[in-house]
């Protein structure tokens, strides 16, 4: 298993760790993003979204209360989904789950998925360090696992 670890002093420093994945994307990948309330995967999702547009000002409401966001006009296409409030697994699946993992798909609180997270995935894990400052590991599995390994 490959993992790299990174130190991010603010949210400046996690947003340039976002383009830097967003640099990484291609069709068909899925992005697990864990960490605690107010860890920062929405700020990270944010900042990947707006790079892949080349927009900072792009609008990239949380889908906090929506549980998933659509972007078909980035390149990979690209779902952002926050399964927080996810009760059963087999919920995604109405959301367009089945669609969203052909495209690109961010995905906070991915263990809600149950049976339905990929096994070939990117985990991201963020933890709070300090009152701005987050720790990122990210910890490739099946084909990323690879892929992340020639990042290193």
């Amino acid at each position: 298993m490959t993992s790299l670890v990174f130190d991010l002093a603010d949210e400046d420093a996690t947003a340039a760790l976002a383009a830097t994945v967003a640099g990484w994307l291609r069709g068909g990948d899925v992005l697990a993003l864990r960490g605690d309330l107010g860890a920062g995967k929405t700020a990270f999702c944010r900042a990947l979204i707006r790079h892949l547009a080349d927009n900072p000002e792009e609008e990239v409401p949380s889908p906090t209360f929506t549980l998933v966001q659509q972007y078909d006009h980035l390149s990979p296409p690209l779902w952002h989904f926050d399964l927080y409030r996810l009760t059963d697994p087999a919920e995604v699946v109405e959301l367009g789950w089945e669609e969203a993992v052909q495209d690109c798909a961010l995905v906070e609180w991915p263990d809600r998925l149950g049976r339905l997270l990929p096994a070939d995935r990117l985990d991201i894990d963020i933890n709070i360090t300090g009152p701005t400052s987050r720790r990122a590991v990210l910890t490739g599995r099946g084909r990323w696992e690879g892929r992340l390994a020639g990042m290193a």
